[in-house]
């Protein structure tokens, strides 16, 4: 008995470690935005109206309300409720939208496949597609296809919100600590304040491509620092100036606050909602950590400290009322008082990453579900997946935060703007919360509405006082996400109709087996990918090709590339293979699905994994008893699931060749100028030469049919003479006979994303030297 106790003790052991490691790292990337809401949160609320109530039952009502909101939002809403709505340990308002889109079917791209629901990560463990509860609901949605849109946009409006966070949230923070200058150097101007803030913000964003990790490493202790700091003062000033102020968690002072300060106290509900900013960081960011490590940080640390902190500000309020308009550094001793704003100015610098991250991971996101024109994502940790830096995001919100702290230089004005953009996140978050405790947990349709109802009032009431100081810098959020969600709602519009487009105008099967064997053209050694959106069908960059060359490749492969709304998909799941046509016309279709926070690295050798998932896929096909019929045209969309990180069982020897691969003494259809043109590219890209070379060979196998084999051989040598990459270079336009806004949409909007956004030859990683572009205009 002890010794099978000793044994689990062993085995949890681990576990705990990596639990406490996380919870550590969460510090310095999760809390540093709420963990410096105590800088802002009592001047705000003190800086309007509510400054003409200088009394203590006034700060008493303040503190009851701070309490409560930073008890029921934050640690009954997200720590206990909607971390466990995780996405395979995912966060944010899109892994909400992604969960729903399996279960529902909510998505607008009709690019769903039912090979996908056969994924590992598409159903949440435990809950099997069923109706749900509320089935009239789920018909509803389906009848009513503009509510998908509606829905979409929503989730648009809190990403961009999201984004707006990442502008904002560094501006109020760095600049709220760094305002404590002038509390002891009082010659100090403003304007001197506002430049070091400037200069800190600068540096901050050069910090990110450093990458998550490293980040969390260095600044965890600071944060940790800094909220025992808070929370030692806030014990002092307890004990100090009124260690009755206890009696403020009681409801009587919230009645007595709101009877004698009414709309003015309604009003500075805008300053109070400061205190749950940062909150949303700990869903959005949660994919760098574990809901148990983000748990075990909120109710340990997080918590405690902040509640003495806003207690003891209180207290010493509550017997030095002519010092609310003041900020949080009165209220510090002065024998330390310079440590402490050196650890405040460095945790506010903190404060920033963890939204900036949060941006980091919603852009991706949204890319990868086609909400986000293409952009550059680097993976900066070898070792933890997920954490990533994207440089034009990066630089982007740099240049806003900088504009926003210079434009204001007012930390009430910018905390307007500021919380606008938290309730809009959270509302959205509690909406989509909703609809995943009826979907997604299928839970009866009644503890959705009490969700709903209790903490979409709460929220909506603290959104209605921030609303009332639009004029006051609130207008910011409001303009940021309208320009954001139109960049994003006219992306995925402009790859809908694109899509669509594709589907109405694809090539029949029966045209494609008239040609023949031979397609009715030359076909020269080779393998050519043609890259196509469809997941069945013939692309009609296909015809176009067809039209107008005379050769093509003697193995042709269509090639998709889909994003699938899980996280990630595993490398066994990855690859789908099927065959167009009968055996004779060696052609292929391969889909290669990634997940919304896969990374597609430079180094996956992918020509070679997809040979050997062909080949699987050949040896697979002839061991099926029912391969040996004849080609049918129904069986068109069979696809077969390719394991390809196991080398057990495969039809092809694998041998690494390290010489050159012209001098292999297989047929190349490449001319002696472009072989030397390919090795002058090769030199000067020294990656694509470094990626591993090898030899494929079919091995002498009696159990293997000639038949097979002939086809193995055909991919081989096609593998040896080159790989060439075809690519549609489209033009969208709208039709003449559309409305003026769709023309504004496609012809201006989407056009110009297209041309100021990364390629996709650039995104897919497509070497330049084997890159064909067919051009074509679609009139969507």
């Amino acid at each position: 008995m002890d010794a099978e106790a000793g044994v689990v003790g062993a085995d949890q052991l681990p576990y705990y470690m990596n639990l406490l490691l996380l919870a550590y790292q969460s510090f310095g990337v999760v809390y540093g935005d709420l963990s410096t809401s105590p800088l802002y949160v009592y001047k705000s609320t003190f800086s309007g109206k509510l400054r003409q109530y200088q009394d203590e039952e006034t700060v008493f009502g303040v503190l009851f309300l701070i309490f409560w909101t930073f008890t029921l939002i934050p640690l009954l809403k997200y720590v206990t409720i909607v971390l466990s709505a995780d996405d395979n340990g995912e966060g944010g308002p899109f892994a909400l939208y992604s969960l729903l889109c399996r279960h529902v079917k909510l998505s607008l791209l009709p690019n769903q496949q039912a090979a996908d629901e056969e994924l590992s990560t598409y159903y949440r463990n435990g809950f099997a597609p069923r109706n749900g509860s509320a089935p009239w609901l789920r018909r509803f949605l389906d009848k009513h296809k503009k509510m998908r849109t509606v829905l979409l946009l929503i989730v648009l409006c809190g990403a961009s919100m999201v984004i707006g966070d990442g502008i904002l949230t560094p501006a109020i923070s760095v600049l709220s600590s760094m305002s404590g200058l002038q509390v002891r150097a009082t010659g100090l101007e403003h304007r001197s304040v506002v430049l070091l803030s400037c200069i800190l913000l600068v540096g901050l964003f050069a910090l990110q491509h450093r990458g998550t990790q490293k980040v969390a490493f260095l600044f965890a202790p600071i944060v940790i620092i800094w909220l025992f700091s808070i929370g030692g003062i806030g014990l002092y000033n307890i004990l100090h100036w009124n260690p009755n102020i206890y009696q403020a968690l009681s409801p009587y002072y919230m009645v007595k606050f709101f009877r004698k300060t009414g709309k003015d106290g309604w009003i500075a509900l805008g300053g109070i909602l400061l205190s749950m900013t940062g909150s949303e960081a700990m869903f959005a960011d949660l994919g760098h950590f574990t809901s148990a490590s983000v748990r075990v940080a909120f109710v340990t640390v997080i918590y405690p400290c902040l509640i003495l902190q806003y207690m003891g500000h209180a207290a010493f309020l509550s017997k030095n009322t002519f010092h609310m308009t003041t900020g949080f550094y009165d209220t510090i001793p002065e024998p330390v008082f310079w440590p402490v704003f050196v650890v405040a100015t460095l945790a506010a610098v903190v404060g920033s990453q963890a939204v900036i991250s949060a941006t980091f991971s919603i852009v991706k996101q949204c890319h990868a579900l086609g909400c986000f024109p293409r952009v550059k994502v680097v993976h900066t940790s070898r070792w933890i997946y997920g954490q990533i830096y994207i440089p034009e995001i990066n630089w982007i919100l740099m240049v806003l935060c900088v504009a926003v702290t210079v434009a204001f230089r007012d930390t009430t004005l910018i905390g307007n703007a500021y919380g606008i953009a938290c309730m809009a996140v959270m509302l959205v978050t509690t909406f989509l919360m909703a609809l995943i405790v009826i979907f997604v947990w299928q839970r009866n349709i009644i503890f959705a509405l009490i969700f709903l109802a209790f903490f979409g009032s709460i929220e909506a009431v603290y959104l209605s006082s921030s609303l009332m100081k639009v004029p006051q810098g609130g207008w910011v959020p409001l303009v940021l996400a309208f320009i954001f969600m139109s960049v994003m709602y006219i992306w995925h519009y402009g790859l809908r109709r694109k899509y669509q487009f594709d589907l109405q105008n694809k090539v029949s099967m029966r045209s494609i087996l008239s040609l023949g064997p031979s397609l009715g053209i030359v076909r020269v050694p080779g393998i050519g990918l043609i890259y196509t959106e469809l997941v069945t069908g013939i692309p009609s960059i296909f015809s176009h090709f067809v039209t107008n060359l005379p050769a093509f490749h003697e193995v042709l492969v269509f090639l998709c590339v889909k994003s699938v709304p899980v996280p990630y998909v595993s490398p066994d799941e990855r690859y789908l293979v099927g065959r167009i046509g009968p055996k004779e016309y060696r052609m292929y279709r391969c889909i290669v699905r990634y997940g919304y926070k896969d990374v597609q690295r430079d180094d996956d050798n992918f020509e070679n994994m997809l040979v050997m998932s062909i080949a699987k896929f050949i040896l697979m096909e002839a061991e099926d008893a029912s391969s040996s019929a004849s080609y049918d045209i129904a069986n068109e969309g069979r696809m077969a699931v390719i394991t390809t990180t196991d080398d057990a069982g495969s039809p092809l020897a694998i041998r690494d060749f390290s010489g050159l691969a012209d001098s292999l003494t297989t047929r190349s259809s490449k001319s002696e100028s472009l072989r030397s043109l390919q090795s002058s590219y090769e030199q000067e890209y020294p990656s694509v030469s470094r990626r591993r070379r090898v030899r494929f060979e079919v091995p002498e196998d009696d159990d293997m049919g000639q038949q097979v084999k002939d086809e193995l051989m055909a991919l081989v040598e096609a593998k040896h003479a080159g790989v060439a990459y075809i690519m549609g270079h489209s033009y969208i336009k709208a039709r003449r006979s559309s409305s003026f806004l769709k023309k504004f949409a496609i012809d201006v909007g989407y056009s110009f994303l297209r041309k100021n956004c990364r390629g996709p030859s650039v995104t897919l990683h497509i070497p330049h030297i084997s890159l064909i572009e067919v051009g074509m205009i679609y009139y969507v």
